[in-house]
């Protein structure tokens, strides 16, 4: 066979096999991210509902891959390179390392609500107690001081104490309720709350003055916990500060001195200089986090 047709029948029996290849890693790939949006999307939108936002799992996991795909192209495409190997795989890496981290960013989200959520749970349950404990005071039964706070109360305790009641009407029990209300919100101040109701019940006791003292109790601990927060911001800025100037500086260079800044990212020495700074800045962010973080 003459030299020159073997030489590009070889070419095109490789590129053939690359392109299959390439087509059952993609599918592969697709498939997988495909099932697992598909799960991450159904158990975000459940820990949604926790928070009393209705979002469908479809609609989630529709936003989470494209969401993805976006952080995967802004990293890829600028160090997309067809002399420079390195550069492209460099730019594969970090495309896939971003897409990652922006797919779990609706868990972080809710995450982030749930915190929120439980700070102002707690900062309303020093009020709920007082009307709880002037209710038993006034003859109520204990469903009645219950409903007393949701006919008075704000979002998100009358929201919490409202499926508490609605559980109970549908045939749960007090005390499955009372668990699942606690397991629910997740406040260390609520368990304190339900294991003192759940005590009275069984050996009997006060329940107006537990609830007096509960109050007081965390009323202490939220005036200690917001002296810690002010002491502490100043560490918390300076991590902010610390984690983005990198990140804002690269940018801006990035903008201003494009012609000195490309070769550079588009090298595999530059490509490993820009690694190894995200992951030292985000090992201190995670030292300062866990520094400024102080449990009461």
């Amino acid at each position: 066979m003459n030299p020159h047709v073997l030489f590009w029948v070889t070419i095109a029996t490789v590129g053939c096999a690359f392109f299959g290849f390439a087509l059952t890693f993609v599918n592969a790939l697709n498939e997988s991210a495909g099932t697992y949006s598909r799960t991450m999307g159904a158990e975000t939108s459940r820990q949604f509902e926790d928070v009393f936002m209705f979002i469908s799992p479809a609609k989630i996991a529709r936003l989470g891959r494209i969401a993805a795909l976006a952080a995967f192209f802004l990293f890829f495409i600028p160090l997309f390179s067809f002399t420079s190997i390195a550069s492209t795989a460099a730019g594969v890496v970090l495309g896939l390392l971003a897409g990652g981290f922006v797919f779990t960013l609706p868990s972080k989200y809710v995450q982030f609500l749930r915190n929120r959520r439980r700070i102002k749970f707690n900062e309303q349950l020093v009020d709920a107690l007082g009307t709880m404990s002037n209710a038993l005071r006034a003859g109520f039964s204990m469903n009645q001081a219950f409903e007393s706070v949701v006919s008075t109360g704000e979002k998100p305790i009358a929201q919490e104490f409202s499926v508490f009641l609605q559980q109970m009407r549908v045939g749960m029990s007090f005390d499955e309720a009372l668990a699942s209300l606690d397991s629910r919100v997740g406040s260390d101040d609520l368990t304190l709350v339900c294991t003192s109701i759940d005590i009275s019940r069984r050996t009997g006791g006060n329940l107006t003055d537990i609830f007096d003292r509960i109050s007081e109790t965390i009323r202490g601990r939220m005036r200690i916990e917001r002296r810690i927060r002010a002491l502490t911001a100043q560490g918390r800025l300076q991590g902010i500060i610390v984690s983005c100037m990198p990140l804002v500086l690269g940018i801006a260079m990035t903008i201003l001195k494009p012609a000195t800044m490309k070769p550079f990212l588009m090298s595999l020495k530059g490509a490993i200089c820009v690694g190894i700074t995200l992951a030292l800045v985000i090992l201190g962010w995670l030292i300062i986090r866990k520094i400024i973080k102080i449990e009461v």
